[in-house]
């Protein structure tokens, strides 16, 4: 997400650097290609406006700090009014004072809802609550069974509504109460051409729920068709958030620049992936660091977290310690990797990955390398893995192989091993006292 707008705004700031001293043709200069690279994203043409505005009147007020050089101190400015037009701060979820905290999802058909639906709630179950899913889209065919099919991969109980907007809201909260369900999430219809009878058929699920949270599901990639129907949403229903869907296949961000700005509605979470975990917290200083190529290792950090305990990286520090470090290991690392998310993803969150060429990038730790390195790991024997040193000429071969690569790859992916293993050997010793010090994820 937002690829072509850092991509752009890297370049804008590059020139402005190469200048050293910034004048104010030269901010006029940067500015109308700041508003292409925006109206390019497909955000809104009100939105860019009075964003604008914002950015040159504080640049040409502003006192340049003695910390910061010229260009610092407009980029720090940018940073601060796209953090702003994308809400300031996180909004979390608004809880009930009672249980259960009824969500109601609601959007255009094929946005999805329902993968949206479990993926919250995943999330909500790994953050301690007891979440209920429901299915109330009565036209869609097999609509139930799809979410029950998610319900059941994931462990979390789904309940199919019957009958009108009153008979499922009764049956929501007495199957809520029997399961002990903290937050029930209703997967409603998909609306085509959000006519009257669609929302009116919405308003009086929404009458009979009296949920919570109204929360949008937007097709981040429909661009201002999401803004416009966000916009459409809010007045029938009274939004209370949005999530948008699709943001990995968006290399614009246009939806997520201009709906907080038009409606007013905040952005609470951004879909990922297909991956059931694959939704992710929607905070705005940390996309605005992303726009503009700053990286985002907060969330980097977060992702890490939920992958790697902290008993199993003071383990894997200790036996870095002894140098006991094997390729399962380096195995299990790698998997862990790619349980995160997609490798570009991860990379974005880097600072300064915008300015390195994608080619390094993907050659260095890309998915087809992470993939290959799995192969090779996996078609040697245990003992191989474990002693890696007996690997000789005739075993990398038959490793080579079996892994449909080359024996050059196989002694690639070795020596990256026996670099990475010194390192880590090498840093846990220098810790003293705390192995992985600092440097240890908590």
């Amino acid at each position: 997400m937002f690829e072509a707008l850092t991509e752009r705004l890297h370049k804008v700031f590059q020139g402005l650097a190469r200048r050293g001293v910034v004048g104010e043709r030269d901010l006029e200069e940067a500015l109308k290609e700041v508003r292409l690279a925006l109206l390019e994203a497909d955000v809104h043409v009100q939105v860019v406006r009075q964003f604008l505005e914002r950015v040159r009147e504080r640049a040409q007020g502003a006192q340049v700090h003695r910390s910061l050089t010229p260009v610092q101190q407009v980029i720090d400015i940018v940073h601060q009014e796209l953090t702003s037009l994308l809400g300031g701060g996180h909004v979390g979820l608004i809880l009930a004072p009672s249980p259960p905290t009824v969500v109601m999802l609601v959007g255009l058909k094929g946005g999805g809802k329902t993968t949206t639906c479990a993926k919250l709630a995943l999330m909500l179950r790994r953050q301690g609550h007891r979440p209920l899913m429901v299915a109330a889209d009565p036209f869609r065919m097999a609509a139930a069974e799809q979410l029950q099919a998610l319900g059941r991969q994931l462990q979390v109980p789904v309940l199919v509504g019957q009958g009108g907007p009153q008979e499922v809201a009764q049956a929501l909260h007495q199957e809520a109460r029997r399961l002990g369900a903290t937050v029930a999430l209703v997967d409603t219809f998909g609306c085509l051409a959000l006519d009257g009878q669609e929302l009116e058929g919405l308003t009086a699920l929404r009458q009979a729920l009296r949920p919570q949270e109204i929360i949008l599901v937007a097709d981040a990639m429909t661009g201002q068709e999401a803004v416009r129907a966000a916009q459409t949403f809010h007045e029938a229903l009274g939004l209370t958030g949005v999530v948008l869907t699709k943001a990995d296949g968006d290399a614009r961000g246009g939806a997520a620049l201009s709906i907080r700005a038009v409606t007013g509605v905040p952005i609470k979470w951004v879909g990922t992936g297909e991956k059931p975990n694959a939704l992710e917290p929607f905070h705005p200083d940390r996309f605005a660091s992303r726009i503009l190529g700053m990286g985002d290792i907060l969330t980097l950090i977060e992702k890490a977290k939920e992958e790697v305990s902290r008993q199993e990286a003071e383990a894997l520090a200790q036996r870095a310690r002894r140098g006991e470090i094997t390729l399962e290991d380096l195995l299990a690392q790698l998997q862990k990797l790619q349980r995160m998310g997609p490798i570009s993803q991860l990379l974005g969150l880097l600072p300064g990955a915008a300015s390195l060429p994608a080619q390094a990038l993907d050659a260095a730790l890309g998915e087809r390398y992470l993939k290959r390195a799995e192969a090779i790991i996996l078609s040697m024997t245990p003992e191989e893995r474990r002693r890696p040193e007996i690997i000789d000429g005739s075993r990398k071969r038959r490793i080579a192989r079996g892994s449909g690569t080359s024996p050059a790859e196989v002694n690639q992916l070795l020596d990256q091993y026996w670099q990475m293993r010194r390192l880590l050997q090498h840093l846990s010793k220098t810790q003293g006292r705390q192995p992985m010090g600092r440097w240890r994820i908590r």
